[in-house]
């Protein structure tokens, strides 16, 4: 299990180099472009890879999670980038642990240890502290934030559903077909709202493979995978190494400010990381726990063998 909580925190490490990545190489405003090119090539080629389509019911399911996950999430997040501050943003965001951890006990009963809450509770305060450090907060405007609460609605349901959903050993699979249906729903949209598609350099192309192939194919399965196998609620609070990651290469490659706050901050949130998956918390006890110490075992007593018949 710590194999898996381990395998899980890739896609929000990952996901935390999307706005490092988008600034430096990708054409500025165009946001609903870059989505749709991060979902949809990724999605199209892991189904030629994998050669199978959804079947009967999961027809349905592949509109639902691919809406959710993707078309929905990143147009509303999109808005909400525009709209609002960037740290009043990511605050939005950062809730979505206890949102996904209401709507898991809402649809499948899933009750969190109180250690996790407090740890999703301390975690979502350590995202607060860091990413409003940089950041002036002017008027709030509702439709961003709604956009943005919106947004983290959409994915939390999409989580869950996923969770419900899908078996351990189909995630690649259903992964692909939520991939190209988020990246369909969201090629009308970029049409309409920004026009025709911009011309693209090497470093832009070579961006949108890393954003596809490693943010989307590669995030999105371990990620989903996570939900395969633990509590929805522990996978939501790992999400939140996200803007730790964006962060640190916000520092070394934009040359960001960085203070004893934000090291405070990132400590609060890497601690409740850890404190919040239950794996990780048997294991450390486990090697904490001192060994009991190995009982002698008494040497046989000459007189109780067996007489020797002759």
């Amino acid at each position: 299990m710590v194999r898996t909580v381990l395998l899980t925190a890739v896609a929000p490490v990952v996901w935390g180099s999307t706005d490092a990545v988008t600034q430096l190489w990708l054409p500025p405003g165009r946001p609903m472009f870059s989505a749709a090119m991060r979902l949809l090539p990724a999605g199209l080629l892991m189904l030629l890879w994998l050669r199978e389509l959804p079947r009967g019911r999961w027809w349905g399911r592949a509109l639902v999670l691919g809406t959710l996950n993707h078309a929905v999430f990143f147009g509303l997040l999109y808005v909400a980038a525009y709209r609002l501050p960037s740290g009043l943003g990511a605050t939005l965001t950062a809730v979505s642990p206890l949102v996904v951890m209401g709507v898991a006990w809402l649809a499948l009963g899933e009750r969190q240890p109180l250690v996790t809450l407090l740890a999703a509770v301390v975690g979502i305060g350590g995202v607060v502290l860091l990413v409003w450090q940089n950041d002036n907060i002017g008027p709030v405007d509702p439709v961003g934030v709604a956009a943005s609460v919106g947004a983290v609605v959409s994915a939390s349901v999409g989580f869950v559903l996923v969770k419900r959903w899908t078996a351990p050993g189909r995630v690649l699979v259903t992964t692909s077909w939520q991939l190209v249906v988020g990246g369909l729903l969201l090629v009308p949209v970029a049409a309409v709202t920004e026009g025709a598609p911009p011309a693209l350099d090497l470093p832009a192309l070579l961006a949108l493979a890393y954003l596809g192939l490693v943010g989307s194919v590669v995030g999105y399965v371990v990620w989903f995978r996570g939900l395969t196998r633990m509590d929805a609620g522990a996978v939501a609070v790992v999400g939140l190494l996200n803007p730790v990651v964006g962060t640190v290469l916000g520092v070394v490659l934009l040359a960001e400010s960085f203070g004893p706050v934000h090291l405070v901050a990132m400590v609060l949130v890497l601690g409740s990381v850890l404190v919040s998956q239950a794996p990780v918390r048997a294991a450390v006890a486990a090697r904490l726990r001192p060994s009991a110490p190995a009982r002698a075992v008494p040497a046989p007593d000459p007189s109780d063998a067996a007489p020797c018949r002759t």
